[in-house]
């Protein structure tokens, strides 16, 4: 742990600042499933999570996967917004090298008329699918890439009042309230998003090893914008939480498996859960899925919160962004009602 982060944000966990929640969404087919009923399922989550104070709930954009439904990132947005009342929906992200910046400013302005003050634009640089699927979405794809810091000034000028002097105008976005985070799984974001003054999300849900040197660059370099004052940042994290700890390690199982099967290529279905095993255990302990699942938090209430805290005090982040992969959605629901109890109690420990 670097000093310098664990002693400065240990220091803001300790003086009470509010952690907010909420959930990443990749809509993950399970087995058995039709895409239908995923996708109904992601809604009936989403309303879940507003029911249990959360702040946003936002949708991951991945394209040829088979078991993944969330490829149309902003139509899925609206069909949740339509269906909630004040959770912010949003993208975690919107792949910006698949898009042309000016489609994406008119949607996501489109967006914040329909559903006012309540959507989000993360935006991140990776494809969020393989090279020939990326080449396939945009011939261009890897010169967007590159172009990523260039791209987000489009958007942000397609947002501005001030474009509408500009002989190309994404005239329904100029002046919504959308605001952009930076989405990333290495310190090139990190210093991408404290040079834009912009708010940072790290995908340390599935890439833990750049996590706190990223917060520690984001915090040192960030440079105040108009769109925010000082640093925020948010941390992808899973979660799992059941009644007790058995039972939560043995809904573990599945996201276990759908690991295993992404480093094998051998993409699935989500699988029921099963006992743990030793089989299991000893798989979670191979150093590639070990890295990977570091920051998952499973197990009861009280052992998630002990977790939880432990996280935070490390991380100082401002947001956890949880992502629930469970085969069953009646169990996903009850650990984003949990979590939502050990988030209030973390932030209003006199109340408990």
């Amino acid at each position: 742990m670097n000093f310098y982060l664990k002693n400065i944000d240990t220091y803001k966990y300790m003086n009470n600042k509010r952690i907010e929640y909420s959930i990443l969404e990749l809509a993950l087919v399970s087995q058995g499933s039709t895409i239908k009923e995923t996708l109904n399922n992601s809604l009936a989550l989403a309303q879940a999570a507003e029911s249990s104070n959360y702040k946003r709930y936002w949708f991951a954009e991945h394209h040829n996967a088979e078991y993944i439904g969330s490829s149309a990132t902003s139509i899925l947005i609206g069909y949740v917004a339509e269906n909630t009342s004040k959770i912010r929906v949003g993208s975690g992200g919107i792949m910006l090298p698949n898009h042309s910046p000016l489609i994406v400013a008119e949607q996501f302005g489109t967006l914040a008329h329909l559903y006012p003050n309540r959507i989000d634009l993360g935006l991140g640089r990776a494809p969020g699918t393989d090279p020939q699927t990326a080449r396939a979405i945009r011939s261009d794809f890897m010169e967007a890439a590159h172009s990523f810091p260039q791209e987000i000034e489009k958007i942000q000028d397609y947002f501005s009042r001030e474009n509408k002097n500009s002989k190309v105008r994404a005239t329904i976005a100029e002046g919504t309230d959308v605001p952009l985070y930076i989405l990333g799984s290495s310190t090139d974001s990190a210093h991408l998003a404290a040079k834009k003054g912009l708010p940072y999300a790290f995908a340390s849900h599935f890439a833990s090893t750049h996590l706190h040197n990223a917060l520690r660059i984001y915090e040192q370099e960030f440079i105040a914008s108009d769109a925010l004052e000082k640093p925020y940042t948010i941390a992808g994290v899973n979660v799992i939480v059941a009644d007790t700890d058995e039972k939560a390690n043995e809904l573990f199982t599945t996201l276990i498996r759908m690991f295993v099967g992404v480093l094998t290529g051998a993409k699935d279905a989500l699988q029921p859960p099963t006992e743990m095993n030793d089989e299991l255990t000893g798989i979670l302990e191979h150093p590639s899925l070990h890295q990977m699942l570091k920051y998952s938090f499973v197990g009861s209430k009280q052992t998630v919160k002990h977790q939880v805290q432990d996280f935070l005090k490390e991380t100082g982040v401002n947001e956890l962004i949880a992502v629930s992969t469970m085969y069953d959605i009646k169990d996903r629901i009850k650990s984003a009602k949990l979590f939502g109890e050990i988030m209030t109690e973390i932030n209003h420990p006199n109340t408990e």
